[in-house]
C-alpha cells in the first residue's frame, strides 16, 4: 500500500480506502463487514468512510460494531462521517442541514454509532444555502477545538462555496476545510480537474474521491443491461440508474469497451485499470473502494500493482479512448 498526505496536512491516508455507502446494513451484514474490514486493514487500508445518511445510520452502527470487535489500534486507522441529510427517515428541519445544532448533534450521534471518541474526518455532505457560512464554519471549528473532530472538509461543494468557507475561516481565525470528497472517475472529471484546480495551490486541499468506477459502469457489467444483483437494481437508487444509464449511454459504453481493450493489452482488469488511473492525479489523496464480497475487495486492492505500469504512453492511450 502507498500512503498520501491529505492535501497539505500531515495526515497520511492509504491510497486506497474503504467506504460503506450502499453496502453496509443492506448488501453487507456484520459478519461480512467484519471480513471486509479485516482484509482491508491487513492490506494497509487506514481510512474507513461513512455518513449519517448511509442506510439512515445503520451503516455507521455496523462499522462501529465491527471496528470494536476487531480491536484495531485506534491510532492505526481513520474513520469519517458526513453531515447534512440527517439519519432520520423523514428528518425534521433541526435534524438535517448545516446549522450549528445539527452539525454538533450529528457529530455526537456519529461517534456513538461508530463507537469512537472522535472523528478523524468530518465532511459537510452538501452545502446548505439556508445556513450562514459563518455558522457552519464556527460549528466545525468548535468541534475541532473540543477534540471531537481532527479534520473537517466538504463533499460536492462548488469551488466558490469552498472559497467562501476559507475566507470566513481566515477572517475569524478558525479552522478551515482541509479536504473535499467529490465524485471522480474516467467519465466524470470536470470538477476535480478544472473547477477545483485553483484550490489545490491556494489552500492545499486534498480529495477523498468516491465512485472511481462510475458506480460500476467502468467495470463493464452494465454493457448489456442491469444485472439483478447490482447496485443499480436496488430500490432507492433509481436516480443513480437514470443518471448513469440515461442519455448518452451508448457513447459511455463505447468508452468502457475501449478501456477494456487497453486493459487486455496490459493483462489487467478494466476495474483495476480504472482505479489505478485515478491515482495518476496527484491531487487525489485517496480512492474510496466499495465492495460487498471479499474476492471483489481483493481484486480492487490489486489496482496498486497496476499503478506502476501506467506510464505516459498508457495514459495517453486512455485519454484517446475517453475522448472518443
Amino acid at each position: 500500500m502507498q500512503y498520501r498526505r491529505l492535501g497539505k496536512s500531515g495526515l497520511q491516508l492509504s491510497a486506497l480506502s474503504f467506504g460503506a455507502w450502499v453496502t453496509f446494513g443492506k448488501q453487507v451484514d456484520r459478519t461480512q463487514a467484519r471480513e471486509l474490514l479485516a482484509l482491508a486493514h491487513a492490506r494497509g487500508v487506514n481510512f474507513f468512510d461513512n455518513a449519517e445518511i448511509y442506510n439512515h445510520g445503520v451503516a455507521e452502527e455496523v462499522m462501529g460494531d465491527v471496528l470494536a470487535d476487531l480491536r484495531f489500534p485506534r491510532d492505526s486507522y481513520c474513520v469519517s462521517s458526513k453531515v447534512f441529510f440527517g439519519s432520520a427517515v423523514n428528518p425534521l428541519p433541526t435534524q438535517r442541514g448545516l446549522s450549528r445544532k445539527h452539525v454538533i448533534e450529528a457529530c455526537h450521534q456519529a461517534m456513538q454509532r461508530l463507537r469512537v471518541d472522535y472523528l478523524d474526518l468530518y465532511f459537510c455532505h452538501r452545502a446548505d444555502p439556508e445556513t450562514p457560512m459563518e455558522e457552519t464554519v464556527a460549528a466545525m471549528d468548535t468541534l475541532i477545538r473540543q477534540g471531537k473532530v481532527l479534520y473537517w472538509g466538504t463533499s460536492e461543494w462548488s469551488a466558490d462555496e469552498i472559497h467562501e468557507a476559507h475566507r470566513v475561516a481566515r477572517e475569524n481565525h478558525m479552522y478551515a476545510p482541509v479536504m473535499e470528497q467529490p465524485e471522480y472517475n474516467l467519465l466524470h472529471r470536470q470538477r476535480v480537474e478544472v473547477e477545483y484546480a485553483p484550490l489545490y495551490d491556494a489552500y492545499g486541499m486534498g480529495t477523498t474521491i468516491w465512485s472511481p468506477l462510475a458506480s460500476g459502469l467502468l467495470s463493464g457489467k452494465y454493457n448489456n443491461g442491469v444485472p439483478p444483483d447490482s447496485r443499480l437494481a436496488q430500490a432507492g437508487f433509481e436516480w443513480l440508474r437514470d443518471s448513469l444509464l440515461g442519455e448518452g449511454l451508448d457513447k459511455r459504453i463505447g468508452k468502457v469497451r475501449a478501456l477494456k481493450t487497453i486493459a487486455d493489452d496490459l493483462g489487467v482488469s478494466q476495474v483495476q485499470l480504472a482505479l489505478a488511473w485515478c491515482l495518476l492525479n496527484p491531487h487525489v489523496s485517496t480512492v474510496m473502494l466499495g465492495a460487498s464480497r471479499l474476492e471483489q475487495l481483493e481484486h480492487n486492492l490489486g489496482a496498486m500493482d497496476v499503478l506502476p505500469r501506467l506510464d505516459a504512453a498508457v495514459a495517453q492511450r486512455i485519454e484517446q479512448a475517453m475522448a472518443g
